[in-house]
């Protein structure tokens, strides 16, 4: 079958919600399968290119991959790649991925684009990395699909963007099995880091608890907007905060992207800054926990020591690595991905790939170092 690809419509839209609903019945977490008004919204409103592959003779789509923008941001994120079950031969699902890559690097808007990659399989690892994207890091039980799954996280650059790097002097030690595995999947030389000892674990502040959670998305990015003005001073591509974290004493506000439908939060920012948290995480984890979210993750930058301490500190465990994330007038600064979760980790059903073994090895020395004893790790 030879299949012809076109941008979705609208009128694609129920036809789009059977064939995500053939690939993932009702497990799919995204609202882009599943919510005619995201999905009108991602056709219609300029910030989205959109990929259907389609039967050559019924017109109907077999397959479908979306490149998510958003304005201000020249990141974006490769979602609801799917190909239906009757229609997996011919690598069908590579050649859609190198053509929506193509339409949106060819804007010239997009410094990157990324994508979160479920291990349940090899298979959509090799189409990714066939097509350009290499491997960042493991998010373990990142999301709810069919049951608790884990992601691995990949990127693919803009030509010149990774050699326009801003160098980092120093990272906590905790990082730097992380960094050995971005040396090998990306090729980065990050040997004149200096590794900094990680500081002990924090002890819980007073004054902190209990942790208020307002679930009120409109009032939050009223709130957010207030709290963080500068534009500058808010970067977490493609989330938006529906939830705020306050401390009992008013010394930190947490803006979080909650989804209780994929068991996962995003803390999108703090005010005033992110070390204003030290102490408190144990209670701000327990109240996410409480709101439906078993996986927390945060975005820092590589060269701010303080804030990934105060996180390491807490039981947070460095995830991936994304260098060149961020462009700040002609360098682009580089990322670090922490992540926490409340249930047991369990790698024995996931297809890590050869490239994807390094952050598996760093993820469970970065884990055992924050929670088995000294003594236990050594032997």
């Amino acid at each position: 079958m030879t299949a012809v690809l076109s941008p979705a419509g609208v009128q694609d839209i129920a036809a789009l919600r059977q064939l995500y609903f053939d690939v993932y019945g009702h497990g799919y977490p995204v609202p882009l399968g599943s919510d005619p008004a995201v999905m009108r919204r991602l056709i219609t409103d300029g910030h989205a290119h959109w990929l259907t592959a389609r039967t050559a003779d019924t017109g109907e789509p077999v397959a479908s991959a979306v490149v998510q923008t958003e304005p201000g941001s020249r990141i974006g994120k490769l979602v609801g790649l799917a190909v239906h079950p009757g229609h997996r031969e011919g690598g069908l699902a590579s050649r859609l991925t190198a053509a929506v890559c193509a339409d949106a690097f060819g804007t010239g808007r997009l410094d990157s684009v990324y994508a979160t990659v479920r291990v349940v399989t090899e298979g959509p690892q090799h189409v990714v990395v066939r097509n350009g994207f290499r491997p960042l890091g493991l998010m373990p039980n990142a999301v709810e699909v069919e049951g608790c799954e884990s992601l691995a996280l990949f990127a693919r650059y803009a030509d010149g963007v990774l050699e326009r790097r801003a160098a980092v002097e120093r990272v906590p030690e905790r990082l730097t099995a992380l960094l050995d595995a971005v040396v090998l999947g990306v090729g980065i030389d990050y040997a004149g880091v200096e590794p900094v000892p990680t500081r002990d674990r924090d002890r819980v502040v007073p004054g902190a608890e209990p942790i208020e959670l307002v679930a009120a998305p409109a009032f939050v990015r009223r709130r957010f907007l207030e709290r963080f003005p500068d534009a500058g001073d808010r970067f977490f591509p493609l989330h938006a905060p529906n939830a705020v974290l306050v401390a009992h004493d008013g010394g930190f506000e947490a803006y979080a992207d909650l989804d209780p439908v994929a068991a996962s939060c995003a803390l999108v920012a703090v005010h005033p800054r992110p070390a204003a948290v030290s102490g408190a995480l144990e209670a701000l984890m327990s109240a996410v926990t409480r709101a439906g979210a078993d996986y927390v993750e945060t975005l820092l930058p590589l060269a701010d020591t303080e804030a990934l301490q105060v996180f390491l500190a807490s039981g947070f465990v460095p995830s991936a690595l994304y260098p060149a994330m961020r462009r700040i007038g002609d360098r682009f600064h580089d990322y670090v991905v922490l992540s926490r979760t409340s249930r047991q980790i369990d790698f024995r059903s996931a297809a890590v790939s050869p490239l994807l073994r390094p952050y598996l090895g760093a993820y469970l020395a970065a884990w055992a170092a924050t929670y088995l004893p000294l003594h236990e790790v050594s032997r």
